[in-house]
């Protein structure tokens, strides 16, 4: 088995990866559900008012994955580079395709007659009517996800690899903040432009701008928040390699 992967450097980069598509694909799915932030923390409704709108904060149970996805996103570009980096994006994407293809597949299939009514007793009057909504989400917003993921990755290793020559070695707190500051500011704004501007809800500019710094501004404090993690993986990574090896990924990775 070691020789077959190539040694510890590949299996680092399968369990990263895995834990990658994983995490993308969980959070598209869980993404049809809507939270209440306050809510969920004990807190009375926040109450923004930005560009003529006003709300509370409120997002998509997505948001709880993706942080670790930009994680993991610095964490490989640190050792595999833009390649390691495009190749996961990529890979992600077709996955990610190929779930909701599989999902819209399920949707089609005759339901039995007894499997409808099973989750009555529990409120779920239509289970076929439950499992569509759930995992029948529109293509507008599946195209403006798959998207926005996509540029946001490309940019994202690009700024990184431009800070890192910039910085060298030090700061990788700088370089994975920045990246993300950027990447997820483009991603945060496309994927409601694409999904619900585009597509016929039609938004209003005013109502995309407003839900779309929200959602910026929260991916930033979860992204600062995340920080320690970086320093925390990159110290595993370095114990599981060896300094020796690690050093090695991350010079060809620059």
């Amino acid at each position: 088995m070691s020789s077959a992967l190539g040694g510890r450097a590949a299996r680092l980069f399968v369990v990263l990866a895995g834990f990658f598509v994983a995490n993308a694909i969980i959070a598209e799915f869980v993404g049809v559900k809507i939270f209440a932030l306050e809510t969920t923390l004990g807190r009375p409704p926040f109450g923004w008012s930005l560009f003529g709108q006003t709300g509370s904060l409120s997002f998509t149970a997505g948001v709880l994955l993706w942080p670790l996805v930009f994680i993991m996103t610095d964490v490989i570009n640190e050792y595999f580079g833009r390649t390691g980096v495009r190749f996961i994006s990529l890979l992600a994407v077709c996955l990610i395709s190929y779930a909701f293809v599989v999902a819209y597949l399920a949707i089609g299939l005759a339901p039995a007659t007894w499997w409808l009514t099973v989750n009555e007793p529990r409120g779920v009057p239509d289970m076929q009517a439950a499992f569509t909504n759930v995992f029948g989400q529109g293509m507008w917003t599946i195209g403006g996800s798959i998207t926005a993921f996509l540029i946001g990755q490309f940019i994202d290793v690009t700024i990184f690899h431009r800070i890192r020559r910039a910085t060298g070695d030090r700061w990788i707190w700088l370089r994975a903040t920045g990246s993300t500051a950027v990447s997820q500011l483009i991603d945060s704004f496309v994927v409601l432009y694409v999904a619900f501007v585009l597509g016929p809800q039609q938004w209003p500019t005013s109502l995309f701008l407003a839900v779309g710094t929200v959602n910026y501004l929260y991916k930033m404090c979860a992204a600062i928040a995340l920080i320690p993690l970086i320093y925390l993986m990159r110290r595993l990574i370095v114990g599981y390699l060896g300094v020796d090896e690690a050093a090695v990924l991350e010079r060809a990775a620059a």
